[in-house]
């Protein structure tokens, strides 16, 4: 049974972090202290530095060895079906948007986004931080490790599949910007939008407008594919250099022959070269090093009984401190920063919500039914699925720039939320 004091333990945990919330939003709202340029590299420490170091700590302090199959195992099914039946709405959306002929614009959030947004706020909770106190004062001190666990599985596998889908839609953005460049300049007439006369400068120009026209030139060609990029670059500074002593009859004629070119086909990059290209990003990233480095150190040290030296662990210890902490002042200075408190709208959140305390505890309670799980391990999976959303999902969405107006509603109001909701699932587990 759930006691006064373990409600007020858990109230010890959010007051922190609504007053690190809460001061950030003062700080840019009212108090002008810090710029947009600022505050991005305030959450830009946080992922490259604070959330690895975190990462390694939670990982290489965690024992492999003792890891209880059966909770990994349903917390693992839930978020694979999570995840799955997510992919499997974007492939419908995606292919339904095909058929209407409609083009969704670079700008405008891809179904993807929405997979990765809705992954995160369902099923990435804030296990350590919430839910140690909380889950503590309601199934004892083995829920701690217990939650431990599911914090490593999150950070060596989970957070990992979400940032290379972020750098697969970055990759993919990329390679389309740059599809849609090559679309519009013709390989043939790679100054397709100049007149011939400034292509072909005559012998009156200046020497140094010729260079700034071959450069030009060299510049534009070098978007499009290779072979024909080759042959822009050629015709273009035949046109800049060779021609300087033509006639203007000369320049428009060989202007005319340019523009008749063919233009170079299309040629949309694979999903695989992307795959490559995204994952090849998220091996140089912190977070991987950070957790197959921790888990490395964990098999080793559990296994023979060693212990991290005191000045590396004081050390790590130093940086990951300000992790929670700057997460949720970032998440405040982004708050400060829109036109309103809920800057995702009330519509929005309350969807988040809907999938962050219904949705994802309820396909972990079948997840764990699946697996064969019951009495107390069930209620502590499923109560701690319906803990609120990780500040660091908020930190990933404010660099990747992708919907971390929903992460940050998710987190602030989330909080608040979670207590009374995972009371309710506590008292219902319990009938």
């Amino acid at each position: 049974m759930i006691t006064g004091s373990a409600v007020y333990h858990v109230v010890e945990a959010m007051a922190p972090l609504y007053t690190a919330a809460a001061l950030g939003f003062a700080s840019v709202r009212w108090l002008k202290a810090f710029s947009a340029e600022q505050c991005a590299g305030i959450n830009h420490f946080v992922a490259i530095y604070a959330v690895p170091v975190l990462i390694f700590q939670m990982v290489s302090t965690n024992n492999p060895y003792a890891m209880n199959g059966r909770l990994v195992a349903a917390d693992t099914l839930q978020k694979a079906v999570m995840l799955i039946g997510l992919m499997a709405w974007a492939a419908w959306e995606s292919r339904s948007s095909r058929r209407r002929g409609s083009k969704v614009s670079a700008s405008a959030a891809s179904p993807l986004q929405w997979v990765v947004t809705a992954f995160s706020v369902s099923a990435l909770p804030n296990t350590i931080i919430m839910g140690v106190p909380l889950l503590g004062g309601m199934y004892g001190p083995v829920s701690k490790e217990l939650m431990k666990q599911i914090v490593v599985m999150q950070f060596c596998v989970w957070y990992n599949v979400v940032i290379f889908i972020y750098e697969y839609m970055a990759a993919r953005r990329a390679a389309t910007a740059v599809d849609g460049v090559s679309a519009k300049i013709s390989p043939g007439s790679p100054g397709a939008e100049t007149p011939p006369e400034k292509i072909a400068p005559s012998a009156n120009g200046s020497a140094a407008e010729r260079a700034h026209e071959v450069t030009v030139n060299i510049e534009i060609t070098e978007i499009v594919p290779a072979s024909t990029a080759q042959k822009g670059v050629t015709d273009s500074t035949t046109t800049a250099l060779a021609e300087e002593g033509s006639t203007g009859e000369d320049a428009k004629a060989a202007a005319a022959k340019e523009e008749a070119a063919p233009p170079a086909p299309k040629t949309a990059p694979s999903v695989g070269h992307i795959a490559l290209k995204a994952g090849k990003k998220v091996l140089k990233i912190p977070n991987t090093y950070a957790s197959f480095l921790g888990l490395i150190w964990s098999l080793i040290a559990f296994k023979c009984g060693i212990k991290m030296p005191k000045i590396i662990d004081d050390s790590l210890f130093t940086i990951q401190t300000t992790a929670v902490g700057l997460s949720m002042f970032a998440s405040g200075t982004f708050i400060a920063r829109q036109s309103r408190f809920v800057p995702c709208g009330y519509t929005i959140a309350s969807m988040s919500m809907v999938l962050k305390f219904l949705i994802g505890p309820v396909v972990m309670l079948f997840a764990s039914l699946a697996i064969g799980m019951h009495g107390t391990l069930l209620h502590i999976a499923v109560v701690q699925a319906a803990l609120p959303l990780a500040v660091t999902s908020f930190v990933y969405a404010e660099e990747y720039k992708v919907h971390a107006d929903i992460m940050s509603t998710g987190v602030i109001l989330g909080i608040f939320i979670s207590l009374p909701v995972t009371i309710v699932y506590y008292i219902l587990l319990g009938l």
